[in-house]
């Protein structure tokens, strides 16, 4: 893989080798393009660390004496803010001359990938997978102006050590030296603008955040010791990779407000370990409290995301739903490559399967806390539930499991609080009740006070009552929970069906033909305001009402498209008139054609407030209401 052959070199002499031309361009964008924080290449050194220290665990197994002298492994972190360098060292497996040429003489070969190819059976599948080794190695370039890699196998002499070194100019060096240590040292002779590296409290900071649930030691000098005396600073294993049954509470919740900055705990979470043909390990939390941009869609969210332990970013969002954005918590894989990128998670089939799995899985968490804890998962849907309802159209294919766990406010409960589901309107439908009847409007004291409802009321049906900007959306995603439709009591015709008896059907054929004259009078009066004008078997109390029909966007998501500066559509929808009210009795017995009008606009104009809060012109309005009134008043 390199210009020059790996022929074993005169004692103390140092060979140059040059990197072929696209090993150099790789190397190029590695240092340049593919990182987008420099201090990665910390977690990158320490995973190849870590891998080392894997390797030789697990040959360990069959060779106990390959560990001969220093049973137990650890990374070691050195700064040295005089000399301007880093150190980082582990006693795993070490390199041998031709492994160093291989392994860090291109970034394209995977001396792990090599050593796994070669188990089987139990031994493949009880070893722990390696990353990719010399991939990751590059981005010490990033902050080091010249990388030297002091290495030894285990099991091989003192005498055997290897210095590899290079400055990313096009080549490197290699040359032997004696070790008495086994392992690999790499020292990183850092650039000007990257000595902050050389800080130790800065390392620390990283350590914790990047590496702390490395399964090894990171141990560094300890702070003001005049000697150098080491101290672990990572917490050496991860919670997530520890059985459930041996995790308390109390650290689910500490390790919760760790990674979501939260001071509150979480209303629960799901910990589960996947084994099998996909090997990953996922906590998923649910919050407590929404976050002040939960409702800016372009917002970091999604999983911290760890490859092997090895963390590798923290707002991972292609493994869930953006209606799930509100979940925090932690997703390890024993598949992914410690190089992955968000481009290489979005093309990923392997992703698209775990973001199905993990989807379900919060799914049946937020179903269990609904049923075993109802309290809780109403302070959930108080903070979350708009949010969930993005869902029902976003995820045809888990809508089936979303739809249980909405909440709704309704005619039946007291107050406006969200409180049922759709399975408790169904054990509560009247006897011969067909559809599940919603009304969607500005506020919940508008949806329980709107006329739509008078019928229904009179009967003793049920009503959803809908108010979240969402919600007009939500309800033209979906057609029918558990074999029955929902009705908009809004649109189209009531569809009482067996709710209305024979003697209601007559009475309204009969009231339809009586008002004939005053529909097409109206009719005329309104023009192109209405589509049509007819008698309504909804009302009871208010004169009039506005009827959308089915396909028409209603004065929600007109308000919606207007505050994105988008035209809506213009909606003709019909008024229907309550021929019993006084005022459309009083309206039908005037004669004069103006009066006439001014209460057909006026009747229009309040049926259009009841619909959509506003009428076109609340001038005219106010004008020609004065006028009547004042008529009254003669």
């Amino acid at each position: 893989m390199t210009d020059s052959d790996t022929s074993a070199p005169t004692a103390g002499a140092a060979e140059k080798h040059g990197f072929q031309a696209e090993v150099s361009e790789l190397l190029r964008l590695m240092i340049h393009s593919l990182y987008s924080h420099r201090e990665i290449f910390l977690r990158e050194l320490i995973s190849n660390a870590s891998d080392a220290n894997d390797k030789l665990r697990f040959l360990a197994l069959s060779d106990p004496a390959l560990m001969a002298g220093d049973g137990e492994l650890r990374i070691w972190i050195e700064p040295d803010a005089n000399a301007g360098t880093l150190s980082i060292r582990d006693n795993g497996i070490g390199m041998n001359r031709e492994e160093a040429i291989a392994h860090l003489g291109t970034i394209a070969r995977s001396g792990t990938a090599d050593f796994f190819r070669r188990l089987t059976g139990d031994q493949q599948k009880d070893s722990q997978l390696i990353g990719q080794f010399g991939v990751g190695f590059y981005s010490a370039f990033i902050v080091a102006d010249e990388v030297e890699v002091y290495t030894r196998k285990a099991g091989e002499p003192a005498t055997a050590g290897v210095r590899w070194a290079s400055r990313a100019d096009g080549e490197f060096s290699i040359e032997p030296v004696e070790l008495p240590e086994r392992g690999t040292r790499v020292v990183l002779h850092l650039k000007p603008e990257a000595k902050e590296f050389a800080d130790a409290w800065r390392l620390r900071t990283l350590v914790r955040r990047y590496s702390d649930h490395i399964a090894f030691p990171v141990l560094m000098p300890k702070e003001g010791e005049a000697t150098l005396d080491w101290e672990t600073v990572n917490q050496a294993q991860a919670l997530w990779t520890r059985p459930r049954s041996e995790v308390k509470d109390e650290e689910y919740e500490e390790f919760y407000q760790h990674i979501a900055h939260d001071f509150t705990g979480p209303l629960a979470w799901s910990h589960n370990k996947v084994e099998g043909r996909r090997e990953y390990t996922s906590l998923l939390y649910l919050p407590a409290r929404a976050p002040f941009d939960l409702f800016q869609r372009d917002a970091s969210r999604g999983l911290k995301l760890y490859v092997r332990r090895v963390f590798i970013m923290d707002d991972a969002e292609q493994f869930l739903p953006m209606y799930l954005r509100f979940l925090r918590g932690v997703l390890d894989s024993n598949d992914l490559p410690l190089n992955v990128s968000r481009e290489l998670l979005q093309q990923d089939p392997e992703v698209e399967a775990m973001r199905s799995a993990l989807t379900r899985r919060a799914l049946d968490l937020l179903a269990r806390l609904a049923k075993d804890e109802p309290g809780k998962y109403a302070s959930f849907w108080k903070e979350f539930g708009a949010v969930l309802k993005e869902g029902v159209g976003e995820d045809v294919a888990n809508r089936d499991r979303i739809l249980p766990l909405l909440r709704f406010a309704s005619t039946h409960d007291e107050d406006d609080t969200p409180k049922t589901a759709l399975a408790d309107y169904l054990a509560r439908m009247q006897p011969g009740q067909e559809r599940i009847y919603y009304v969607i409007a500005e506020t919940p004291v508008a949806a329980r006070g709107s006329p739509y409802l008078e019928k229904l009321r009179t009967k003793g049906v049920e009503v959803l009552l809908l108010s979240d900007r969402v919600d007009e959306w939500m309800m033209g995603q979906v057609r029918e929970f558990d074999g029955k439709r929902f009705k908009d009591v809004a649109r189209g015709d009531l569809e009482l069906g067996a709710l209305a008896d024979d003697a209601e059907k007559d009475a309204a054929e009969q009231a339809t033909e009586h008002s004939k004259s005053l529909l097409e009078r109206v009719k005329g009066a309104l023009g192109e305001r209405v589509s049509d004008v007819r008698v309504s078997t909804r009302l009871t109390e208010t004169p009039a009402c506005l009827v959308l029909g089915e396909s028409d966007l209603g004065a929600q998501m007109r308000r919606i498209l207007a505050a994105s500066g988008q035209t809506a559509p213009e909606a003709k929808p019909a008024l229907e008139l309550n021929v019993g009210h006084p005022l459309v009795r009083r309206m039908e017995a005037t004669a004069g054609e103006a009066e006439f009008a001014d209460l057909a606009l006026l009747i229009h104009d309040q049926a259009r407030l009841a619909e959509s809060g506003a009428v076109a012109n609340p001038g005219e309005f106010v004008r020609r209401l004065n006028r009547l009134l004042g008529q009254l008043m003669q």
